[in-house]
């Protein structure tokens, strides 16, 4: 007996306007998680991603480049979606566009004194 007073209070309460908003704070988690991963993730590589694209618009004859693999090298011809890279005195590889990593201001210190070496020989 006293468990079915217990049972008819803890009966539904009253619903009013709260009733109403509850389906909204219940997903106001999400959607804070949503704008919190936006801003701190999906924003920032998209900007990186983008800067990279122009990058590799930017590319041109002469350019001294750093590729995904870890090779620097000068680039001597430039074809639709292809570079041909020199690595060396007479080293060239044909590469990808999108394998740059990155530009270089000026040549390597590994690469002007190889080439002064062989100079003074």
């Amino acid at each position: 007996m006293f468990f079915a007073d217990v049972a008819y209070a803890m009966g539904a309460g009253a619903q009013g306007a709260e009733g109403a908003a509850n389906p909204i704070m219940g997903m106001m988690p999400l959607i804070l998680m949503f704008v919190i991963f936006y801003f701190l993730l999906i924003r920032p590589q998209q900007k990186k991603a983008k800067q990279h694209k122009e990058m590799l618009a930017a590319l041109k004859k002469g350019d001294w480049v750093l590729t995904g693999g870890g090779f620097y090298g000068r680039i001597v011809e430039i074809r639709e979606d292809e570079l041909v890279v020199e690595l060396g005195d007479e080293n060239e590889v044909i590469m990808n566009r999108a394998f740059v990593s990155s530009v270089l201001e000026n040549a390597p210190k590994s690469f002007s004194g190889a080439k002064n070496d062989k100079k003074k020989k």
